[in-house]
């Protein structure tokens, strides 16, 4: 039997870049949190009604865009010490399997890979509970993700201890997503 959707079932989805993001926060100098984003999310998401565990998703992030609400830690974030962005323009993630995990919920499992680096991640994902028409007579549906990583599994090892103990970044970088996708003809 095919795990591929087949065209009676499947339907494709591209995602609008114009309405989809993705953010993370990462906990500073052990007290508070530090929030970023990047714009640019593009990708793919094949959904099999008939069989949601043959759903696929191929989506990128264009790791140029970062902003943190900072010019000067944009830049640092940028560099080599973490994202290395000219080296690394681009975030992917490719699913490998889809698991029902409630209404309207689901555990997306697939491959992130980040700065050369590809480790296998699971998305905990809710989706919209039915398709909208856009003004234009566009049929969208959306979903939000969320995640968390270790960043030094992908070789960001950057960091300075405290004095009082500690690090000045966590390891742990909370990851959310959320995507607006239109339906292909």
């Amino acid at each position: 039997m095919s795990t591929a959707p087949t065209a009676a079932t499947a339907v494709t989805y591209t995602i609008d870049p114009a309405h989809s993001s993705a953010g993370f926060k990462i906990k500073h100098l052990m007290v508070a949190y530090i929030r970023g984003g990047f714009s640019g999310v593009t990708g793919d998401v094949v959904v099999d009604h008939a069989n949601p565990a043959n759903t696929k998703i191929s989506a990128s992030i264009d790791a140029t865009t970062l902003h943190t609400h900072d010019e000067k830690r944009d830049a640092h974030v940028k560099a080599g010490d973490f994202l290395d962005v000219e080296k690394y323009p681009k975030i992917s993630f490719v699913s490998k399997r889809v698991i029902p995990d409630g209404k309207y919920q689901w555990k997306i499992i697939g491959d992130l890979t980040f700065r050369g680096v590809t480790k296998e991640v699971t998305l905990d994902v809710e989706s919209a509970p039915a398709e909208a028409k856009d003004p234009w007579g566009n049929l969208r549906s959306g979903a939000s993700a969320e995640t968390v990583i270790k960043r030094s599994e992908f070789g960001l090892n950057f960091n300075a201890p405290l004095e009082t103990g500690g690090f000045m970044l966590s390891d742990e970088v909370h990851i959310h997503l959320d995507v607006e996708l239109i339906k292909k003809a």
